[in-house]
């Protein structure tokens, strides 16, 4: 029997593979709710993995994002989005990916995150350190938050109840930037291997984060929520970083869940030059 970790790479390889012929032909999309989308792809994706899952693991529980739970008897509980970057996708935006992760009796043992379109797979086992392609990665060594590139997210529904763009201000005058490119798990893998320093988010849910939060660790990184408390799937937000610069962050989140901002949001009428 194979391992954890190699099922996972072959799982995720062979549904990325699945998701590039539906990329190929421009599909439409439907929506869940308002600006929440599903493509077929989705759909097939997870039919595909969550068959590959039951083959090889018919105890274990499966949490997939668009059919929900499936029951399972085992401690064992997967985590799958079959289909993360969905608005990407539907547009042609080639930044995309599948994700699978291991659940052992509430801890996280194995996480994949496969990029198809670049053909990266990131892997991490508990314990054993994280890898991109079969090559060892580390977190950034960046110190301070003016010297590093941030990224996060805004919700595709429920937008009128985010308060993101404040968090988004502050962090995007005192870095280099702030990415915004759709893919949860992509930025967290970012993290991981050094492309990115730092990373946060609202709302997320467990089979956006899982896999990205055991490669951050096993890379080195930090990962807990935006206040700074200990991290769990189901936390409100997420802070995952390099760790050098996750204090200097919370310091920085802390002070603008209290309304006091560094810099000043800019008037429109300053701009009109």
């Amino acid at each position: 029997m194979p391992s954890y970790l190699e099922v996972s790479m072959e799982i995720a390889r062979e549904a990325g593979a699945l998701l590039v012929t539906y990329f190929d032909r421009n599909i439409g999309y439907e929506y869940k709710a308002a600006h929440d989308l599903i493509t077929a792809a989705d759909r097939a994706s997870e039919a595909l993995v969550v068959e590959r899952l039951r083959s090889y693991f018919p105890s274990h529980a499966i949490v997939g994002e668009e059919t929900g739970a499936y029951a399972g008897a085992s401690d064992y509980r997967w985590y799958v989005d079959p289909l993360d970057g969905t608005t990407n996708f539907a547009h042609g935006f080639p930044v995309f990916n599948v994700t699978l992760a291991l659940e052992r009796a509430g801890e996280l043992i194995t996480g994949v995150i496969y990029d198809p379109t670049r053909q990266e797979m990131f892997a991490a086992e508990r314990g054993s350190g994280a890898w991109l392609n079969q090559r060892r990665i580390r977190v950034s060594r960046v110190e301070k938050i003016e010297e590093s590139l941030l990224a996060t997210g805004f919700p595709n529904w429920r937008r009128h109840q985010d308060i993101n763009v404040h968090f988004f201000h502050q962090a995007a005058m005192l870095s280099h930037g702030v990415r915004r490119a759709g893919a949860a798990a992509l930025d967290l893998a970012y993290v991981a291997c050094g492309r990115l320093d730092g990373y946060w988010e609202f709302g997320l849910n467990p089979w956006d984060v899982a896999a990205g939060v055991l490669l951050t660790r096993e890379a080195g990184g930090s990962v807990t929520t935006m206040r700074g408390a200990a991290f769990d799937l189901r936390a409100p937000h997420i802070l995952a970083t390099n760790g050098r610069i996750h204090a200097e962050l919370e310091t920085l989140f802390a002070e603008v869940f209290a309304g006091r901002y560094r810099v000043p949001l800019p008037t429109v009428s300053a701009a009109e030059g």
